[in-house]
């Protein structure tokens, strides 16, 4: 693994998922953080660099039930599924949670990363990478002072040009 993501084994770019698929426009990303994580900070953001993208961000908050995540990304039909964690049960509760957006036929080709603190101590965050793609992720993003601008780059590449221009 080079830098502080790696993509899965689609290639270099993100996977491409048509705008307007079901009536969705292919502009909104979810931002979430996951069921054991009370942070938002992070959330918020994650939610002012999407937008400065030009994506729409709905921003599920912190404790997010993965019922409530896996409905809301059911009903939006998302560009992105963005899941941050700051509690280091990113790694476990990830696991958990992309087992259940991929358990869906109509989420499989949807782009899923996930971020921040991966582990409670902090350096196994690599290690679990690995894991993480091989679950589902489209890109496991770790709590490294270069992942933001790894992040922008991913974000802005899944756009196609169908997110809307900054301003």
């Amino acid at each position: 693994m080079t830098g502080p993501y790696r993509l899965d084994q689609r290639g270099p770019a993100p996977p491409a998922t048509p705008p307007g698929r079901d009536g969705h426009d292919g502009r909104t990303v979810i931002v979430s953080s996951l069921a054991s994580d009370a942070h938002t900070w992070n959330l918020v953001f994650l939610q002012l660099l999407i937008e400065e993208l030009g994506y729409d961000v709905v921003n599920l908050g912190a404790c997010v039930p993965d019922e409530l995540l896996l409905s809301e990304t059911l009903d939006r039909r998302p560009r992105m599924v963005v899941i941050s964690s700051l509690n280091g049960h990113g790694y476990q509760d990830g696991m958990r949670v992309i087992g259940r957006l991929r358990a869906h036929a109509a989420l499989t080709d949807t782009p899923v990363v996930i971020g921040g603190k991966l582990g409670v101590l902090g350096a196994e965050g690599r290690s679990h990478v690995d894991d993480l793609l091989a679950a589902g992720f489209d890109a496991v993003f770790d709590d490294d002072a270069e992942s933001v601008a790894v992040f922008r780059s991913f974000a802005a590449a899944l756009s196609g040009g169908t997110a809307r221009e900054p301003g």
